[in-house]
């Protein structure tokens, strides 16, 4: 809902009903057509999404309508290793993935934590404190951090704001009845300095966004964001938090994982090309997506207005899917 809601893709399934009906295998995609020509790509702007398929032949039953239609398709896979024997799908990229165990009591979690760990997170203990938020300045404070982060760090532009209100009125608001999802915010004083973007699924909850004041690193507010994560999934019944996909070379990022996560994966990128696209580089979507990369480091300079940033990611995200 909020990927339809946010960008209008229509959100499907592919599934292999089995002799009693019942469905046996599935897979769930959108069908996208912009700028960029048309292609299919289970789920847009997803770290992952493994196809729920457990043999090669239920595999093909999935994936041959789709490969049909004549359009390219992108799965990201990161459980489930059936996809990556099939050899019409190209191995495009890899990614990090972390996943913090805890099923055991606080104690013994602190207690797996080096003591350089442990002193940033008392240091910033005495400073800042970390506690949930379901409020919607909650989520609009986050918002224009990460508008921050995104374009000063990273050199990207940031979702639309209607992505982050789409997040908080399907998973967060209280008076939606859901109660899915909550925004951890670290304040130093009476300033937000930090603050994460937290969804709760079945057993596990999913750490999808942060971000932080530059200025106030120092006071370590990510590390007592992680441990207060840590304690609010306990406090809820969690046995896992997803901490989410770095790309390869995030090496500081993945350092930072790493002190916390009991689990590490790797993201896998599969793509079938299709016959149709342009044999030559430089033509259609190549093409397009080049023109996409220097748009978003024009409007990432420093010298542009940070409204004018916010809009252009508000009008071009999508197409980076």
């Amino acid at each position: 809902m909020v990927l339809s809601d946010t960008y209008g893709f229509d959100i499907r399934a592919q599934v292999v009903i089995d002799e009693s009906g019942q469905a046996r295998a599935g897979l769930v995609y959108a069908h996208v057509h912009d700028l960029l020509g048309k292609r299919i790509v289970s789920l847009p702007f997803s770290d992952y999404t493994d196809p729920i398929v457990d043999n090669p032949d239920d595999w093909e039953q999935l994936v041959q309508p789709l490969i049909a239609s004549g359009q390219a398709l992108s799965v990201r896979t990161l459980h489930n290793a059936v996809p990556l024997s099939d050899p019409r799908f190209t191995l495009v990229k890899r990614a990090r993935w972390h996943r913090i165990d805890v099923r055991c009591c606080t104690e013994a979690i602190w207690q797996k934590l080096d003591d350089a760990t442990h002193r940033t997170i008392r240091q910033a203990i005495r400073d800042v404190r970390a506690e949930p938020d379901n409020s919607p300045d909650a989520i609009q404070r986050f918002y224009q951090m990460h508008l921050s982060v995104r374009k000063r760090k990273y050199k990207m532009l940031a979702q639309p704001a209607r992505f982050f209100q789409n997040i908080y009125t399907h998973w967060i608001d209280p008076s939606s009845g859901n109660g899915d999802g909550t925004v951890i915010l670290a304040r130093h004083g009476a300033e937000v300095v930090a603050a994460a973007v937290v969804l709760r699924w079945q057993d596990t909850l999913y750490y999808k966004f942060s971000a932080s004041a530059s200025e106030h690193l120092c006071a370590r507010p990510n590390d007592l964001l992680v441990w207060a994560l840590i304690q609010y999934a306990q406090q809820i019944g969690c046995d896992w938090i997803d901490y989410g996909l770095s790309d390869w070379n995030q090496e500081g990022l993945i350092r930072f994982k790493r002190k916390y996560a009991t689990e590490e994966g790797v993201i896998s990128f599969l793509r079938h090309t299709s016959p149709h696209e342009p044999p030559v580089a430089g033509e259609g979507e190549p093409a397009a997506r080049q023109m996409f990369n220097s748009l978003t480091e024009l409007l990432t300079d420093p010298s542009v207005p940070d409204a004018i940033t916010e809009r252009a990611g508000n009008l071009l995200y999508r197409y980076f899917v």
